[in-house]
């Protein structure tokens, strides 16, 4: 088997291990902007990436995610309950968490429903955050590659909504203050299998592929290693990364 056909196996310990971690300094910097750190509330969690790490600054962590799937495997941790709820719709008590955030997924909700939703359950004061990661650079000769013969190729497969978080997020209705926040850089060390497996997590990847076939895939694949070097190598990946916080009036 050769390498790249590894990377088509949906291995759910391969796909966690690809996808990035958010950075400390995030973290640090909501709980800087909250009263309290009692409760948190992480909406559409995943498999619980950013829950697990919530639970380093606060008591308890409710970690939802409309995707059973998704909830059952998520990462076991004594602080972090999880369940089944849609967002716009969940059966905690009003006035419950000191921070409600959304990692990678803000733009998929409705928001007419959502925000009334998230304002019923945070408490007075409370803290509202959503942040994401889109495009990356790693070097001008591999960047060149995976734009054109990636990326270009992906353009009619992602969902509208993506735009949102590309833009990063200003042109999301938030009908609260926006905090400022510092510039927060997201970087990864990853090896090409690694960076190949979480380009095959996208959606827009998989949906590609349902349509045109894997070739594509194993062509740039190929045609990267051929400038990576040493496949184990780790390079750096800078992320494009953005993050918006703010507390209702």
């Amino acid at each position: 088997m050769h390498r790249h056909q590894e990377l088509f196996s949906d291995k759910s310990e391969i796909y966690l291990s690809s996808r990035p971690r958010y950075p400390a300094k995030l973290y640090q910097h909501l709980v800087q902007l909250c009263d309290n750190h009692e409760r948190v509330w992480d909406v559409a969690c995943g498999n619980g990436q950013a829950a697990i790490d919530l639970a380093d600054y606060f008591a308890e962590v409710q970690a939802t995610d409309i995707s059973q799937q998704q909830i059952g495997n998520a990462i076991v941790h004594p602080k972090v309950k999880y369940s089944v709820q849609p967002a716009e719709a969940t059966s905690f008590a009003e006035n419950s968490f000191d921070l409600v955030c959304v990692a990678q997924a803000l733009h998929w909700f409705d928001y007419e429903k959502f925000w009334p939703e998230v304002q019923r359950v945070l408490k007075p004061n409370g803290v509202f955050a959503a942040w994401g990661y889109s495009w990356f650079k790693i070097r001008k000769d591999i960047d060149t590659i995976i734009d054109q013969d990636f990326l270009q190729i992906l353009q009619p497969y992602w969902a509208r909504q993506n735009q949102l978080l590309w833009d990063g997020y200003v042109d999301v209705p938030v009908p609260f203050k926006l905090q400022p926040m510092p510039a927060i850089e997201m970087t990864m060390q990853w090896n090409i299998d690694e960076l190949f497996t979480y380009l095959h997590s996208w959606s827009a990847t998989r949906r590609c592929m349902d349509a045109i076939g894997d070739a594509f895939f194993v062509d740039v694949y190929e045609k990267v290693a051929k400038v990576w070097g040493d496949p184990e190598q780790k390079r750096r990946i800078a992320m494009d990364f953005c993050v918006i916080a703010g507390k209702f009036i």
